[in-house]
């Protein structure tokens, strides 16, 4: 194994353990894992699995990372693009705490979660796969089919006693007969929506990529034209996978309860109430979204 070490300077205010549980949401996730201190997940750079242990010492974070190939110069910068982006770590954050200063209700939120950024998803295609395992179902059955979808199928990196896997690629999930991800869990519905759009990307029939340049309405069209995909889908997408921190999913149920009791509403609002209520928080309403998520947490006390 190879390894190495990056320092990465971070402008205060952040909070490591809150960005990642806005990332795992749920403690029994496998694949972003935290142990109280270290942050760890497989990265997939040219096909080869490398796992970075990322911790907090005062404002910087370290990361070290482990590899079976040689962390190349090239390599170590992907992989410091992949930590930066999925942290959120290079998000302004005073204009946000600037808008929540000015809102009683949103400034007692955002006061218990300072530091925390918008975290994403190393890919689209990750993005899009967590969308479809969690459609109209709890959050921990799908974090659960995640798991074992990466478990199965995703490149293995052994550290110490713990062998962790990265999340399967579009080439790594081609091969894969239907039938084996049906046993993971999945519908038959699922299982076409995930085949269906890894064979897409392989095969160089969707570029999601380009989708980086494209609004947020562009991106809409493009991702509900694929195969499983909805409005909360490709909003989800736009929030998680693209970073698009101005949308507030509003067909997320969770995201609706949560809101109906921020605001003290007496139903749960419907999805246009939801983006009425929530416009004049933009350009910030999926931060809105991740710290009510967190609210959510503690309240379970699993932070």
């Amino acid at each position: 194994m190879h390894e190495a070490t990056l320092t990465l300077p971070v402008k205060p205010p952040f909070r490591l353990d809150l960005t990642v549980w806005v990332l795992r949401r749920r403690a029994k996730n496998s694949i972003d894992t935290w142990d109280g201190n270290t942050y760890r997940r497989v990265f997939t750079i040219d096909g080869r699995p490398a796992l970075a242990k990322v911790h907090q010492k005062t404002g910087d974070l370290v990361v070290k990372l482990k590899s079976s190939g040689t962390i190349t110069y090239k390599r170590r910068t992907e992989l410091e693009k992949l930590v930066r982006r999925t942290l959120g770590l290079d998000v302004n954050l005073e204009p946000f705490y600037k808008l929540t200063a000015t809102d009683q209700t949103l400034e007692s939120l955002t006061r218990q979660f300072v530091g925390v950024r918008p975290p994403r998803f190393p890919s689209i295609f990750e993005t899009l796969v967590n969308a479809i395992a969690c459609q109209q179902v709890s959050l921990n059955v799908g974090i659960l089919l995640i798991n074992r979808l990466a478990d199965s199928f995703g490149k293995p990196i052994v550290d110490g006693e713990m062998t962790l896997h990265a999340f399967p690629e579009p080439q790594d999930i081609v091969v894969v007969d239907e039938s084996s991800l049906k046993q993971l869990g999945f519908s038959y519905q699922k299982v076409r929506a995930i085949s269906s759009l890894a064979y897409a990307i392989a095969n160089n029939d969707v570029d999601l990529k380009a989708l980086s340049a494209a609004s947020n309405d562009q991106v809409m069209a493009v991702l509900q034209s694929l195969r499983g995909i909805g409005r909360w889908s490709a909003e989800y997408v736009l929030l998680r996978g693209l970073g698009r921190i101005n949308v507030f999913p509003g067909d997320d149920i969770g995201g609706q309860n949560n809101l109906q009791r921020l605001l003290g509403l007496d139903m749960r609002p419907s999805y246009e109430e939801l983006r009425r209520l929530t416009s004049k928080w933009n350009p910030y309403a999926g931060l809105i979204y991740f710290h009510l998520l967190l609210g959510k947490l503690r309240e379970k006390e699993l932070i």
